[in-house]
């Protein structure tokens, strides 16, 4: 088993499978990658681009090679050293005609065996299914429903557009006693009294009299006729446990618990003993085959229970590996900006999107936040205030997107309060809005009370909840805020009604992680635009920068508490690349530069401009802003805007990002409500701007001011990437990141990846590659290639090093010591110093190149501490061998030869 020391990232479907995956296995091998990271194999929903809308736990996607295929990769990977870790997704599946399970619950409702598999209301009338393009009676008289046969397993299908949903036995009866001649009667009455132990069987039979002809044109023509009669579709579909209804019904009319807003993909629950068991038998024969050696854990926060189900899931690895060490468990969790992974989680760490958040903070000059601000404001044309914003845009998912799982917890509150004579009095109205403004208040995803109660971080979570919800003074009466809180925290005595408050303390905790993503990720992420690299996930827009000491304090905490936790830069959920957003940081050192060029451009661009019919302007001013700094980001390397292909593909991919983006914002159009004019101006806008032949002159001005962006950016890119593969965690590689990462949010993200010239570029770096080359050949990449090979070369060297060495940040002294950071990983044997420039914009003035020249560090050094300064250096990038002078070295001469450092004592 080799040490677990980088992972990298590869998203099966759309063109790869395992066959290629095992085909990358040498070059992985090369690069320095110990664990191959895979996105989710398991059967999904046929035509998912990314698997999670998992179909069956128990079988592998067949398109991606079967058990077969995964063997042999596995195999191919085992031979170079490789080991596997998969994505699982326990907390929803796809709720749809190719889930078995799903479609048993859809024919036999609460008596089918798997009803309570999923977070079902089954006290509801009906179980909705929001599938329709219209009301139902719309469709109904419009004849969009009808009835197929499924010949081959002696089915009967309901049918609206896009949708098949199994039909009750019952209705078998119904059907078959239309046939006029009555021979299939005898059937029918079997059907009328079947049961889901008979059924299979009855079914069976069905299908084998269908084989005659005559049978079969008997029903087929019984079944045009009931098709043709909307009463009888009527009576059946009436008939059903489910009942279809208008898509828009979803978000206020809810009887089982969806993923976010997406009524396809229904909650799983875990929390039950035989639900857990048979959705992981498959992967648990996977690990105690030693098929994969570890498991990222997707959306946990929508487990009932996460501190449950990771202990229930390290039990059972036990049980099929007959090893006691804890097992690798990286888990998909969101922190707040200073909320820490609780300490009881048998988790080896996060995906690191934290990680992301640290970078911001560290390249973000905070010497830019007013005027960067006062620019963005004054362009828009108003103040806008980040916490209100946020403060609204949730209030607004949750009474509108997210109405119905209000609804429910309203409804489980009322009930509570109805059985105390103190709380009695409390209306339903009251209870709701206490709920909207104790969701709204609460500063991270989730809390985790349990049966248990609440932990003491969640006490103070609540009780910061509870404040900041009366202090909003949205809900008149304090008492209701107070009793929601008492609630949560399970604060009652009677037994009874504790088991209540732990029904609604769960689901209100499964709804507040949603809650947060979709108003803060999916909304104000579009909406508030200051800074556009600030606006990622797990990131704090309002935070514009911090102090190194930050950093520093950051990553020992990262130390302690996620030395296995993934550090990543790019994701597939990331809303850009991790190289658009190094770039972007550098605009926080130069905000008015960036205000005048973005009002020079928007006067250029003033005849791409629509006014409708109210005189407003399209884009919207807070549009064009994002605008500008997207294309900041995303502008390719070496682009000449008189390459018409390039040109085109660039505007192709900027217009799909834009109207992404508009919609996501939810202010002038949106997915579920779309302004047909004002998506077709903004579209309009961005060919306009970006057609050499009508905006010849922006392209020009924009290519020249981008070349000072975008050679600041690949400075702080190879920073970024040193301090990835040196700070506490495993460096994550996202697949193609490599070289230069500049795609915009997915799909961009998942565009096909040319492994061939990766693998031809890893190749032509055997042996040492001269600096000055990597630096004249900058613009291709191969220079952050060649920095990640060497690191993590050093990484697989020497693994203790980089799991349990100490993190001891190193002081910097000279004219330019805010200009870099640095620090020092040592044990007992070796050491290593990591030293990379941040916030110097400014001192690559008049470069060609991303490297500061030696002369505008002046006096500015790194003071080595204790024995450390006594010790022989080599620098892993250059090959040069360096030592301290009076505990010094000089970052004139350390990074003389190259952009970054990577200082390996004597001996290491």
């Amino acid at each position: 088993m080799r040490p677990f020391t980088a992972t990298y990232r590869l998203q099966f479907r759309e063109g790869v499978g395992f066959k290629e995956a095992a085909d990358l296995a040498p070059y992985l091998r090369r690069l320095g990658i110990s664990h191959l990271y895979a996105s989710p194999i398991f059967e999904a929903v046929p035509g998912s681009t990314h698997g999670y809308d998992t179909a069956n736990y128990n079988r592998i996607e067949a398109s991606l090679g079967g058990r077969e295929g995964l063997e042999e990769m596995v195999a191919a990977l085992k031979k170079h050293g490789l080991q596997l870790i998969l994505d699982f997704v326990p907390n929803h599946m796809g709720a749809s005609p190719f889930n078995s399970w799903w479609c048993d619950v859809l024919e036999w409702g609460e008596q089918s065996p798997y009803a309570h598999h999923f977070d079902i209301d089954w006290s509801a009338p009906k179980l909705l299914i929001p599938a329709l393009g219209e009301p139902y009676g719309l469709s109904l008289a419009n004849g969009a429903f009808g009835i197929d046969l499924d010949a081959a397993s002696g089915g009967l299908n309901f049918t609206a557009p896009g949708h098949e949903l199994p039909m009750t036995p019952q209705s078998y009866a119904t059907i078959l006693t239309q046939i006029e001649d009555g021979s299939l009667e005898d059937l029918a009455n079997r059907f009328a009294i079947a049961t889901p132990e008979t059924t299979a069987e009855l079914k069976t039979e069905l299908r084998d009299r269908l084989q005659d002809d005559a049978a079969r044109a008997k029903l087929e023509t019984a079944l045009d006729a009931i098709v043709a009669d909307r009463e009888l579709m009527h009576q059946l579909h009436e008939a059903q446990v489910w009942r279809l209804a208008f898509w828009r019904a979803a978000r206020e009319t809810l009887t089982y618990r969806r993923f976010f807003e997406v009524t396809d993909l229904v909650g799983v629950r875990m929390e039950q003993p035989s639900v857990f068991e048979e959705s992981h038998r498959l992967i648990l024969d996977l690990v105690g085959k030693n098929l994969i050696q570890g498991i990222r854990l997707d959306h946990i926060d929508g487990l009932s229970d996460p501190l449950a189900y990771f202990l229930k899931l390290q039990e059972a690895v036990t049980e099929a590996t007959n090893e006691a060490e804890p097992y690798l468990l990286l888990i998909e969790k969101i922190l707040g900006q200073g909320e820490t992974l609780r300490r009881n989680w048998p988790v080896a760490g996060t995906t690191g999107y934290e990680f992301i958040r640290s970078l911001a903070g560290l390249f973000t000059d905070p010497n830019g936040e007013s005027a960067m601000t006062a620019a963005y404001h004054d362009f828009i044309g108003e103040q806008l205030d980040y916490e209100t914003l946020l403060l609204r845009a949730k209030r607004h998912i949750f009474v509108r997107n997210l109405a119905g799982e209000l609804d429910v917890l309203s409804g489980l509150a009322a009930k509570l309060a109805a059985a105390d004579l103190v709380t009695r009095d409390f209306g339903r109205d009251t209870l709701r809005r206490a709920i909207i403004e104790l969701a709204v208040a609460l500063p991270v995803y989730r809390t985790y009370v349990d049966v248990e109660g609440p932990s003491a971080e969640d006490e103070m979570l609540i009780a910061d909840a509870t404040a900041v919800a009366k202090a909003s003074r949205e809900v008149e009466d304090d008492l209701a805020i107070d009793f929601i809180a008492q609630i949560w925290r399970l604060d009652l005595e009677d037994p009874a009604a504790r088991a209540e408050a732990l029904t609604f303390a769960t689901r209100f905790q499964q709804t507040t992680g949603p809650l947060m993503a979709k108003a803060l990720e999916d909304t104000l992420f579009y909406r508030y635009n200051r800074l556009i690299a600030l606006n990622e996930v797990g990131g704090e827009p309002d935070v514009f920068g911090a102090p190194i000491e930050s950093f520093h304090d950051e990553m020992d905490g990262r130390l302690i508490r996620q030395r296995q936790g993934l550090s990543t830069t790019s994701t597939h959920d990331t809303k850009r690349g991790e190289d658009a957003r190094t770039r972007l940081y550098s605009l926080s050192e130069a905000p008015e530069n960036w205000s005048d060029c973005v009002r020079r451009w928007s006067e250029m661009n003033q005849s791409a401009l629509t006014l409708d019919e109210a005189g407003e302007r399209t884009p919207s001013v807070e549009d064009e802003w994002l605008f500008y700094q997207s294309l900041a980001g995303a502008w390719p390397f070496g682009l000449s805007f008189e390459d018409r292909d390039a040109m085109q593909s660039l505007s192709d991919r900027m217009t799909a990002f834009m109207l992404k983006a508009i919609r996501e914002a939810k202010v002038r159009t949106s997915w579920t409500g779309q302004d047909q004019p004002y998506e077709e101006a903004v579209e309009r806008f961005v060919c306009e701007v970006l057609d050499p032949d009508k905006a010849s002159d922006f392209l020009d001005d924009f290519s020249r001011a981008h070349e000072e962006i975008a050679l600041a950016g690949g400075l702080y890119s190879l920073s970024q990437t040193l301090i990835k593969l040196t700070a506490p965690g495993v460096p994550d590689v996202y697949r193609g990141s490599e070289l230069w990462e500049l795609s915009l949010v997915d799909p961009d993200n998942r565009r096909p990846v040319d492994f061939a010239k990766l693998e031809e570029m890893l190749s032509g770096l055997e042996g040492d590659s001269d600096p000055a080359d990597l630096l004249e050949s900058w613009r291709s990449g191969v220079i952050k290639l060649s920095l990640l090979e060497k690191g993590l070369r050093h990484r697989e060297d020497y693994p203790a090093l980089f799991e349990t060495g100490d993190y001891t940040p190193v002081h910097l002294t000279g004219a330019r010591s805010a200009h870099a950071v640095a620090y020092l990983r040592s044990d007992e044997t070796c050491g290593l110093i990591a030293i990379a420039p941040i916030r110097a914009r400014a001192l690559l003035e008049g470069q060609e190149t991303p490297i500061v020249s030696s002369e505008k560090w002046e006096d500015t050094a790194i003071s080595l501490p204790g024995d450390w300064a006594s010790k022989s250096w080599r620098n892993l990038l250059t090959g040069e061998t360096m030592t301290a002078i009076d505990n010094k070295m000089h970052l004139s001469e350390v990074l003389k030869n190259f952009p970054v450092a990577l200082l390996a004592s004597e001996g290491s």
